[in-house]
């Protein structure tokens, strides 16, 4: 058996005797994440151990690129989830995490052999719009680099698509939800964060204000046209 597998005997004995009191109060009272993250499916990047967050705290979905697709008629996971998470269980942060050395990222730059995996090849046309913003604005890039720049992008383009949700843009509007764009060095252990208000990634580091893509603040667009009919 493999020994990865074979880890699943201690989780009674060990893993969940240790933290037994928690584990019987999410059983009992049921769960309250305040975070939702959505990071990629890397083996390299937990996202529990990235936050330290111990059960009940993270409301998770990983898949390859950290994607998320614009919201459509047609149901799918990610969409799902996300409504669930943000309209259901009432999370009050989104964080959209990439991550160095990313293999989603690199078949979007060299797509080359992706004939061979239709899936992922039209999984990845969603991050389409990050590879066109690295061809036309960073084309001096190339290899690793161009890869980088791919997947720092790719977290912007998708808190774009995040918005696109109806239970995402009910909230933000109404004030309630923070996203968060981040990038983890997996050589370093190095976090950016994505700073909406300047467009760039920033480090993050103790003791500064962690930056953020979008902070919450209620917008009452129509309003105007309120008192204008009044």
């Amino acid at each position: 058996m493999n020994d990865v597998v074979g880890r699943v005997f201690k989780f009674e004995s060990k893993v969940f005797a240790d933290e037994a009191d928690l584990y019987g109060k999410l059983a009992h009272e049921g769960q309250a994440p305040k975070v939702l993250i959505i990071s990629c499916s890397d083996s390299r990047v937990v996202p529990e151990q990235i936050m330290q967050a111990r059960p009940g705290e993270l409301f998770v979905i990983r898949n390859a690129g950290n994607i998320v697709p614009p919201f459509a008629q047609q149901n799918g996971g990610v969409t799902a989830t996300i409504e669930y998470a943000v309209a259901a269980l009432g999370v009050t942060d989104v964080v959209i995490c990439g991550h160095s050395g990313c293999g989603a990222m690199g078949a979007l730059t060299n797509p080359e052999g992706l004939d061979e995996l239709p899936s992922v090849k039209a999984w990845l046309k969603h991050s389409h719009a990050a590879k066109s913003v690295v061809d036309h604005s960073y084309p001096e890039l190339d290899g690793q680099a161009a890869i980088r720049a791919a997947s720092l992008e790719n977290v912007v383009v998708q808190l774009q698509h995040l918005r696109t949700h109806p239970a995402v843009a009910s909230r933000i509007a109404k004030g309630e939800l923070t996203l968060h764009g981040w990038f983890v060095d997996i050589h370093s252990g190095g976090i950016l964060a994505y700073d909406g208000d300047k467009g760039r990634f920033q480090p993050v580091r103790d003791g500064e204000d962690l930056p953020v893509a979008l902070h919450p603040e209620r917008r009452l667009a129509a309003d105007f046209v309120q008192h204008e009919a009044a």
